[in-house]
């Protein structure tokens, strides 16, 4: 017996087929990173898990849905986003000037601005253009991060982070890696830690308590980005998988990412305008942005900086 046809909307456009066959080959020829120092990296063994969220809490134009299984091969990942400390190294030996600085100015969170002396950004006023404002001066030119060595690095592009990876032997995770790795083993949970934020009253990250935009109680014991280490780490010993600074993962944005893409160590859309980011920061807040969890994806674009964006670095498993 001959078997029936599939229906039209089963069958790929040549559109698709192009996208798919794209993403493919960028997997299978993504560029390797195999010298990067081990010190603070997990390994970890991949394997299948499920990507993605279907829940309430999705933004539909995110593109997180829907739930796909998706397969890794072993890799490397950071304990802790990439530091002040560490980035001032990169810096200090290569002569690197951010985004941020040659462009003269970064975005800088209203609160954090004692003089809101700054160009508010158009749909969202609480984030001021300042001038001056870069990694090393990250509240404007008055500032600075002697304080801070054990901070996250912020007002770094996605291009800075490639530059870093780049001198450090490292590559950025890409989506999929980035998932995995914040899930710690558990499946198909919203957190790192299971479904409830804060399990028994306990804080386990650094996001928004209050009213957003005006009011931060700081309850989690932060009204602004905390050192790398805080708060417990996932059960794959990842700190700050969520929360505290957005993390720019390799992959190129796209909201049809779960439905284009090939399932073995996927690296997302062939080409595109925006760069994933993940995890939220400490921004978050339910009445605004609940991207403070696992799959929450949004996409922006590689030269942009702010106070709440950074990343932690991945690397392959290679020769030692």
């Amino acid at each position: 017996m001959t078997p029936a046809p599939p229906h039209p909307c089963c069958i790929p456009s040549n559109d698709r087929l192009v996208k798919l066959h794209g993403s493919i080959v960028s997997s299978l020829d993504r560029p390797k990173a195999n010298s990067g120092s081990l010190e603070n990296m997990v390994r970890l063994d991949g394997g299948v898990f499920w990507m993605g969220s279907e829940s309430a809490d999705a933004f539909p134009g995110d593109g997180e849905g829907p739930v796909s299984q998706v397969v890794l091969s072993p890799f490397y990942i950071s304990r802790y986003p990439v530091t002040n400390e560490q980035f001032g190294e990169f810096v200090r030996r290569t002569a690197y000037r951010t985004d941020a600085e040659r462009f003269g100015w970064s975005f800088v969170f209203r609160n954090h601005q004692k003089d809101c002396l700054g160009y508010p950004a158009a749909e969202t006023p609480w984030w001021l253009r300042i001038e001056k404002a870069i990694w090393s001066r990250p509240e404007g030119p008055d500032s600075s991060i002697a304080k801070r060595p054990g901070h996250p690095v912020v007002h770094v592009s996605w291009n800075d982070a490639v530059a870093y990876c780049a001198w450090a032997g490292f590559r950025l995770p890409t989506e999929a890696e980035w998932e995995y790795a914040s899930r710690g083993g558990l499946d198909r949970k919203i957190f790192p830690w299971g479904d409830e934020l804060t399990p028994g009253g306990r804080h386990m990250c650094n996001v928004w308590q209050g009213t957003f935009p005006d009011v931060d109680l700081g309850e989690d014991g932060f009204t602004g980005v905390a050192p790398v280490d805080r708060f417990e780490p996932n059960g794959y010993g990842l700190y700050n998988a969520i929360g505290n600074t957005w993390e720019w993962c390799v992959d190129y944005f796209d909201t049809n990412w779960h439905v284009d893409t090939t399932r073995r160590n996927p690296v997302g859309p062939p080409s595109g305008t925006s760069r994933i980011l993940k995890g939220g920061s400490f921004l978050c807040h339910e009445s605004y942005c609940k991207r403070y969890r696992c799959a929450a994806r949004i996409g922006n674009t590689p030269d942009t900086s702010t106070g709440h964006i950074g990343f932690r670095v991945a690397r392959d498993i290679g020769i030692q």
